[in-house]
């Protein structure tokens, strides 16, 4: 029940049998977290786990915050203004746990019809529960993880605009606001060989006309930031590879983009999310100076910022801040992704940071980029399989705290 009591062997029993008596107050044979009741609302799910709330670094409470007190004055600014999270909407909802060798081990009590419309609905009610109890004021979304998609194009875009309806209406509701939509072109068999960079026409097309309305509801839901990664925009050998060509449909791909952002008015900022591998041998956009010198060579860099995750810097075997350094000096940082990844392995493990030192670097960078814009912090990160419990309130609030301890302070005295 408590995932890390094996870990942290100060837990104390108290806050064991704690989560216990929450647990058997919350599942029942009749309700699941009160998802199998008919009666859908925001306040019909996660009964029994209480809104997370600040109690202090004594606290024995596994609900509360140690050390995040989002109104504590730090150098002029409360610290929810210094470190704004949001949930992300794949990880945090539609993972489930599995891995190249072994099928899914998380299960979630509220995909009882996975697929349906009405699973795609029930799903963003649980999941703006779960942002309101946990106090994020953002989030973040893939097109295809709100919304399952159809058969075809269009009925695709029918779900994505129902449960984009219903997540503009929890947006009004809860206050929470969408950080920053993008859409999914490496999860479907099509993208097999990349999307803006395949080789065939019918795959690039579809790629622009997905990419359209995943924009669209970004605007819709007031999306601060749209986010390019090309997942699969690289290539596995150069046997069968014209890297000119790719790296120049890639290019005009950009284009329409954000000839389509101008066209519709779309206010938000094109964020481009660099990574060395994975899916793909090589990914295009390797990292933050790759990525900048493609745009300056095609006549985009004004056009867009750089959304850093350092996992995927440390893939690219740089230090974890070496992508925030690079972009922030340049004045491209516009997002950060702020998580880490294991050093014994090689892949994309998508992990909350746990290094105070890192943490700090993160924080420091961010504040650099605040000056020159407005800029918002993501903590997009994984549920590991072994550490799903109780919806995933208990990593969120234990990993919240690790970052807000301290760390706001040490940030401002780096800035001095």
């Amino acid at each position: 029940v408590f995932f890390f009591s094996s870990r942290r062997r100060h837990t104390r029993s108290a806050s064991v049998s704690w989560a216990r008596r929450c647990v058997q107050e919350t599942v029942s044979t009749q309700s699941t977290w009160g998802l199998m009741e008919k009666k859908d609302t925001i306040e019909s799910y996660f009964g029994g786990i209480p809104e997370i709330k600040y109690e202090g670094p004594t606290s024995k409470n596994p609900f509360a915050f140690k050390y995040y007190n989002k109104d504590e004055i730090i150098n002029g600014k409360k610290m929810k203004d210094w470190l704004k999270f949001a949930v992300c909407y794949w990880h945090t909802f539609r993972g489930a746990g599995a891995d190249m060798f072994g099928a899914q081990t998380i299960q979630r009590p509220w995909e009882i019809e996975s697929g349906t419309l009405e699973n795609d609905v029930r799903r963003v009610r649980v999941a703006f529960a779960f942002m309101k109890k946990l106090g994020v004021e953002y989030w973040t979304f893939h097109d295809r993880d709100i919304a399952t998609e159809g058969k075809t194009l269009e009925e695709s875009n029918k779900r994505l605009d129902e449960v984009a309806r219903v997540a503009k209406e929890l947006q009004k509701e809860t206050g929470i606001k969408c950080l920053w939509g993008t859409a999914n072109l490496f999860s479907n068999p099509r993208f097999m060989n990349g999307a803006a960079t395949n080789p065939d026409v019918y795959v690039f097309a579809y790629a622009a006309a997905q990419v359209k309305k995943a924009i669209e509801i970004t605007k819709e839901l007031g999306g601060e930031n749209y986010v390019f990664w090309g997942g699969r925009e690289g290539y596995q050998t150069l046997l069968n590879t014209d890297i000119k060509a790719e790296l120049g449909h890639l290019a005009k791909f950009f284009k329409f983009a954000v000839e389509y952002k101008k066209k519709i008015g779309f206010e938000g900022q094109f964020l481009i999310e660099p990574k060395p591998r994975e899916p793909t041998k090589h990914q295009y956009d390797y990292d933050a100076a790759t990525v900048l010198s493609f745009l300056r060579g095609n006549g985009l860099f004004e056009d867009f910022m750089l959304n850093i995750e350092p996992n995927h810097t440390t893939l690219a075997g740089h230090e974890f801040e070496h992508d925030l350094a690079i972009s922030a000096a340049e004045g491209k940082l516009g997002s950060i992704d702020a998580n880490t990844g294991d050093v014994m392995v090689g892949w994309d493990t998508d992990q909350f940071i746990m290094d105070p030192k890192k943490s700090c670097h993160n924080d420091v960078y961010c504040n650099e980029a605040r000056r020159i814009r407005k800029r918002r912090v993501k903590f997009r990160c994984k549920t590991p399989k072994g550490e799903y419990k109780l919806g995933g309130f208990i990593p969120w609030t234990y990993w919240i705290n690790g970052h807000s301890s301290e760390r706001p302070q040490n940030c401002c005295k780096n800035i001095k």
